[in-house]
């Protein structure tokens, strides 16, 4: 089963997306803030990071540049998932390495489609 990290500091958006991957078959760990987020993928490695960017403790922005910097994740697959959609900030979150940036608000259904993309491009 594949396992995705959700770090998410607002509890509805977070409950939605633990209840949309798992309904899609997913196994979902799901945190709320920057240093959790960390915390749980060096405790038990995920396949895919959803980072809200804006959350407390530590930015998705900071983690996903922590991730990057480090051989074990270095390769991890991250998801930016934000309310910020200006242009420099896209710019801002694919430069720390996310592999994808999905804005607020969004379509759960179009988020499960860009995990799946985001997979199938890392491979097994």
């Amino acid at each position: 089963m594949t396992a995705v990290l959700i770090a998410e500091d607002d509890a509805d958006i977070r409950d939605l997306l633990v209840f949309k991957l798992m309904q899609d078959g997913f196994d979902v760990t799901a945190v709320g803030d920057g240093p959790s987020a960390l915390h749980a993928v060096a405790a038990e490695l995920p396949d895919l990071v959803i980072l809200d960017v804006m959350m407390p403790g530590m930015s998705g922005l900071d983690v996903c540049q922590r991730l990057r910097s480090e051989q074990a994740t270095k390769n991890l697959p991250v998801i930016l998932l934000t309310a910020r959609a200006q242009e420099a900030d896209v710019e801002s979150g694919f430069g720390v390495g996310a592999d994808d940036y999905v804005t607020k608000p969004f379509s759960p259904r179009e988020l499960l489609s860009r995990v799946h993309a985001v997979l199938a491009r890392v491979g097994p």
